[in-house]
């Protein structure tokens, strides 16, 4: 057990739990402060600090645990993603996290559409199963990508298509679970086992409360408040119902049985812009009425903010005209696409008839529809990509009112928010009344909390008078609860703790949610209490642009879009590994904690603080698809610098930072370094000296690349955009110098003019990125590096010249890292002007500017596996681009996430088994099914190695690619 445990305010009493908990469960057990510190937050303002976390394998680890627990008087809270808004999964307790093991498919019906799951499946993971027989589970939150099934029932989830499938109570069949001592349930509306007595008390109880139940319970499809004791009134009741939207109050589920539906053959969508946000609440009506599957808003903030974002910058490009103050998406969903182009017809005719014509872009194309309905699920994380301490807040984020009074409601609100001297944002569901909004409040002054707390008591009292919801989606958890009594009134309040005693005499599952809730405005449960602040060393890295390293690791809201398990880049240690520690928004959560203190002395250079980085593999994936811009690669450096400034820096550590300093003398040496892997020994020995893996075979020295031409001079540079400098890195100048020459050959080809730059310096060592120093936290050799490298080559970038590389970890380097090395306008420019090889070919090749002549290819595959860092930078669309203008030439890419190899990461001895499951994920999958004669593309230096050395074959950059197919062919041979 960690010795900072008691600091961060666990009580006593933790060593005999653990042991305890050791010796009862077959899954993990973490007690440590740092992995506990990761459990004591969701997506929503608060933090509790657990007691423990336990990593269930079975139901059998969960009635274990329910049974120490017990025996310690400890609470215990189940947690699916942690991705809840108002902290139902967290508290001082026991964390079970049922996503890590608890994920499997238990029974599929494919005739009857049925499935019955754990709670820990994830449901995007369960809909690409069930997609090739035609059927989905069409409760579809926005965090789709990482929210699991338990999680979904214990809130009652909804999604942007409940006006045409409900929400979960409404398709969960059937629930298993274990009640608070241990006993196993199953309820559905066919039988009752286990919960007999329980289940007639509570249909009892209903009857007793028909009455206010009926006056009480709000008419709204969006209801989620409280105990749904209304489901138990139905002809036939189901006592699943009466667990669905319980928070994990009652039970803990284990599994369950959920009602499918079909997947619509075709779906279409009508983006309706709007010239005011009134205007747009006031339409709402007349398109719900054309029977769309979905309504959904996107307000100016989105439409602001996400427009800075490159990830959704040419989808809003694409779907807007003018400038709207908002949209709303439409979508309808059937059979015939014939019907579904007359519904974008009578939408089209019905926004004219409201006095908006010509106002629908229509979107039938089902590539395009996944690019807009990606950037509206990222609607909360872009919103809460806006920097400083003041953000949009959830705790009124869904309340829900009929379609009659939303624009009155909403006007309201805005109202509310005014007076108190902020404004909200606004999005989602305005088909069914349903809006998240989230004023904008600095929950880190008192000022910021005591508004919180008027504008969550005044909106209640306008959904109140609204006749609507306070809780419309996303559940009660410590942001509503107390709202219940107010809203439902005492007689159902008590109505409701009487459900609640029933199953929990004890008070043992999640407490203080619901019923007897905690406090929502309590400073002592949020994530920024009394007294928080930062204390930040010196940085290594400019980090200005975030406020400094602590506003830029706030910037995480721990939505979780990182957990995603497919699809994208990040984050591939945590597919891998399934576990929190190795997940962006666990690391961001580890800083976070360790920089404000929370964790202890020194946290920021504590052991457990890199353990939680040593597996990440610096992809970027986070810069790009975080929509708050988490960017933990740049986040790494800045820790490794600080951690091995008091520890010292390890060797191998040593050895590939100084790989350009040495690299020249190493070519020399090559027959003698290269018997490394011709003699089972030296690697045996390499690995016991170096942490070198004896399995994986080192990149091979060899003769390195030598530039042709003259030394060249700025005044050489005529100015026009046929001015090249060519920049050669270390990966390939001294191990794969084949790529530089046929790039050389290949840019000759195309009529630009190559400049030689000097190298200053003893030596004339070639120029550095400076990567290998960032990638072992070496700031200050990385500095210097970066010095050099921009003064050889500003001059001639001043003159008029683009830098172009072939490395993308290299070349990108001068466009992310040189600008918190040496910020300022010289390295901005020198960002500006520098361009991959493939990014320069296909830039200049859509505008006119050159012809490569290629030579028709025969109709072969090429398989395209992108690097990290072209996708973090946007620069695939570019390879893809360049290759499609060989003539026969199949380009096929490859959906896939980090290859593995990741630098110097899959060459470690302790990191081999991660390395290659990275590789297993996706990437190696699809290359065991190309066809021998086809051609592999892979522009990154440690992806070729990597897929070489996991499965034999040979992949080319695309520089070689080219070169081969020009017409007549050059040879690069040297």
């Amino acid at each position: 057990m960690h010795g900072s445990l008691q600091r961060i305010g666990a009580p006593g009493g933790e060593a005999a739990l653990e042991r305890a908990l050791r010796a009862a469960v077959s899954g993990e057990v973490l007690t440590g402060a740092f992995d506990r510190g990761r459990y004591a937050t969701d997506a929503s303002i608060y933090q509790i600090m657990p007691r423990g976390v336990v990593l269930p394998k079975s139901p059998a680890d969960i009635a274990a645990t329910l049974a120490v627990a017990a025996g310690h008087d400890v609470p215990v809270i189940l947690r699916g993603g942690g991705t809840s808004q108002n902290g139902q999964p967290i508290g001082a307790g026991l964390i079970v996290d049922c996503s890590r093991h608890l994920d499997r498919l238990l029974a599929y019906d494919r005739e009857a559409g049925t499935v019955t799951v754990e709670p820990g499946m994830v449901l995007e993971r369960l809909n690409a199963r069930l997609k090739d027989d035609g059927w989905f589970f069409p409760v579809e939150p926005s965090t789709a990508s990482r929210c699991t099934l338990g999680g979904m029932a214990g809130n009652n989830s909804c999604g942007a298509r409940s006006l045409r499938y409900g929400k979960m109570v409404d398709n969960v069949l059937g629930l298993d679970g274990l009640l608070a001592d241990g006993t196993a349930i199953s309820l559905s509306a066919e039988a009752v086992s286990g919960a007999e007595e329980l289940a007639a008390r509570m249909l009892r109880l209903a009857q007793a409360e028909r009455d206010e139940i009926e006056r009480m319970f709000p008419k709204v499809q969006r209801r989620v408040g409280g105990y749904n004791l209304d489901a138990l009134l139905a002809e036939r009741p189901n006592l699943a119902h009466l667990l669905v939207g319980s928070e994990g109050t009652l039970a803990a589920t284990t599994a369950i049985t959920l009602k499918l539906a079909r997947l619509p053959a075709h779906r279409v969508m009508g983006v309706c812009h709007f010239p005011s946000f009134r205007a747009a609440m006031e339409t709402v009506p007349a398109l719900v009425a054309l029977d769309p599957v979905a309504v959904e808003l996107v307000d100016n903030n989105v439409l602001v903010l996400g427009a800075d974002i490159p990830l959704f910058r040419a989808t809003l490009a694409d779907i807007t005209r003018g400038r709207p103050d908002c949209l709303l998406l439409v979508e309808f969903a059937g059979d015939e696409a014939a019907s579904l182009a007359a519904d974008l017809a009578r939408l089209d005719t019905c926004m004219a008839d409201h006095g908006f014509p010509g106002a629908v872009v229509a979107v039938p194309e089902p590539a395009r529809q996944r690019t807009v309905w990606a950037m509206r699920e990222a609607c909360l994380n872009i919103m809460m990509s806006m920097r400083g301490d003041a953000k949009p807040v959830s705790f009124i984020e869904d309340c829900a009112v009929p379609l009659e009074h939303l624009a009155d409601y909403t006007d309201a609100v805005t109202a509310c928010f005014a007076r108190h001297g902020t404004r909200g944002t606004w999005y989602a569901h305005a088909s069914v009344g349903c809006l998240h909004v989230r004023p904008v409040l600095n929950l880190k002054q008192e000022a910021g909390v005591a508004a919180m707390r008027a504008i969550a008591e005044e909106t209640a009292e306008l959904v109140r008078r609204f006749k609507g919801s306070f809780s419309g989606e996303h559940g009660d958890g410590i942001s509503r609860s107390e709202f219940i009594a107010p809203l439902f009134g005492p007689r159902l309040a008590g109505a409701f703790a009487a459900v609640k005693d029933a199953f929990d005499p004890g008070n043992r599952l999640n407490p203080g949610k619901i019923v007897r809730p905690l406090r929502m405005d309590d400073r002592r449960l949020m994530r920024f209490p009394e007294g928080y602040r930062v204390e930040v060393p010196v940085p290594a890295l400019d980090w200005s642009a975030w406020g400094g390293l602590g506003g830029a690791v706030e910037m995480c809201n721990n939505n979780g879009t990182c957990r995603a398990l497919a699809g994208g880049t990040m984050c591939p240690s945590y597919r891998v590994t399934r576990s929190e520690e190795h997940l962006t928004r666990g690391r961001a959560n580890t800083l976070r904690l360790a920089l404000s203190g929370q964790l202890g002395p020194e946290a920021l250079t504590a052991p457990e603080t890199k353990r939680a980085l040593d597996l990440c593999v610096s992809c970027k994936g986070c810069r790009r698809e975080c929509p708050t811009g988490v960017d933990m690669a740049r986040m790494r450096i800045e820790v490794l610098h600080h951690y091995y400034a008091r520890h010292g820096r390890p060797l191998f550590e040593r050895l590939v930072a100084h790989l350009p300093d040495y690299a020249g003398a190493a070519a020399v040496l090559a027959p003698l370094l290269n018997l490394r892997d011709r003699i089972p020994a030296l690697a045996r020995l390499s690995e016991r000296a170096l942490g070198l893996a004896a399995a994986r075979p080192l990149p091979r020295w060899r003769r390195p690349w030598r530039e042709s031409g003259e030394i060249a001079h700025p005044g050489d540079v005529a100015g026009t955009f046929r001015d090249i400098v060519l920049f050669g890195d270390t990966f390939n100048r001294a191990f794969e110098r084949e790529n530089l020459e046929a790039a050389e050959a290949v840019l000759t080809a195309a009529g630009y003019r190559l400049h030689r730059v000097a190298a200053p310096g003893r030596g004339n060592r070639p120029l550095c990125c400076g990567r290998t120093f960032l990638a072992a936290g070496d700031v200050a050799r990385a500095r210097a590096e970066a010095r050099r490298t921009r003064d050889a080559l500003l001059p001639f970038v001043r003159a008029g010249a683009r830098v172009v590389g072939l490395e993308p970890s290299c070349l990108l380097t001068f466009r992310d890292e040189f600008a918190a090395l040496l910020p300022g306008e010289e390295a901005e420019a020198l960002g500006r002007a520098s361009l991959l090889f493939e990014e320069l070919l296909a830039a200049d090749l859509a505008a006119g500017r050159i012809a490569l002549p290629l030579a028709h290819q025969g109709g072969r595959a090429a398989h395209l596996h992108g690097h990290c860092h072209q996708k973090a930078f946007g620069a695939m669309g570019a390879v893809e681009a360049v290759l499609r203008q060989v003539p026969g030439l199949e380009v096929r890419p490859v959906e896939s996430s980090c290859c593995g190899m990741a630098g110097a990461f899959g060459y470690r001895a302790d990191r081999q088994e991660v390395s290659r499951a990275m590789a297993e994920l996706s990437l190696f999958p699809a290359l065991r099914r190309a066809a021998a004669e086809d051609l592999v593309v892979a522009d990154g230096t440690s992806c070729r190695h990597q897929i070489r050395d996991g499965l034999g074959r040979e992949a080319l950059h695309v520089a070689r690619v080219l070169h081969s197919a020009l017409e007549p062919r050059q040879s690069y041979a040297r």
